[in-house]
């Protein structure tokens, strides 16, 4: 049977390959499956943002870190934050391996995000080039500043950026 380019990593606790699952199916039952999120820096010490597309199966609209996906099978975490730069945002940059997040949250339509997440940090400068039936605003903002309006209308952003944000602060440090 050849491989669905839908399909998920079905991980157990510690990140072991189980194997894969079409996305909607992963999503829909809860599986815990593999998931990369990338934050993206400038300069000026500020996060690149997205707001998701509102065609998304989930999530549409919402603020979120600069892009987040699922490796594909047979693909590295490395490889999936990559490509998924370049698909989504338009560009490419190096990136590092900060930290793993293991979470569990609602999305909406019925929906469940389990993922042992792979959390990247790369530093960016240039243009951007947003794919629009990914991304449908982006901005630069300092985490400080991001925290405040996180407070202040917490349903504009997805969960999995509230939950991976103060480790994400903690990482970069409070000088943002």
């Amino acid at each position: 049977m050849a491989p669905n380019k839908d399909e998920v990593i079905i991980v157990n606790e510690r990140d072991e390959w189980l194997g894969t699952m079409g996305k909607m199916e992963a999503h829909k039952s809860g599986a815990l499956h593999r998931a990369i999120s990338v934050f993206v820096m400038n300069d000026k010490n500020e996060l690149l943002l997205q707001q998701r597309a509102e065609e998304k199966y989930h999530s549409g609209g919402l603020w979120s870190n600069t892009c987040c996906s699922h490796p594909k099978p047979a693909e590295s975490t490395i490889a999936a934050a990559h490509r998924r730069l370049q698909e989504e945002m338009g560009f490419d940059c190096e990136l590092e391996s900060i930290f793993t997040l293991r979470y569990k949250a609602e999305v909406g339509n019925e929906l469940i995000e389990n993922e042992y997440d792979h959390i990247f940090l790369g530093h960016y400068n240039g243009a951007i080039e947003i794919n629009k039936e990914e991304v449908q605003d982006y901005q630069y903002i300092t985490i400080d500043n991001l925290e405040k309006m996180m407070k202040a209308v917490p349903e504009s952003f997805t969960p999995w950026l509230h939950l991976t944000l103060p480790n994400f602060r903690a990482f970069v440090g409070s000088s943002s």
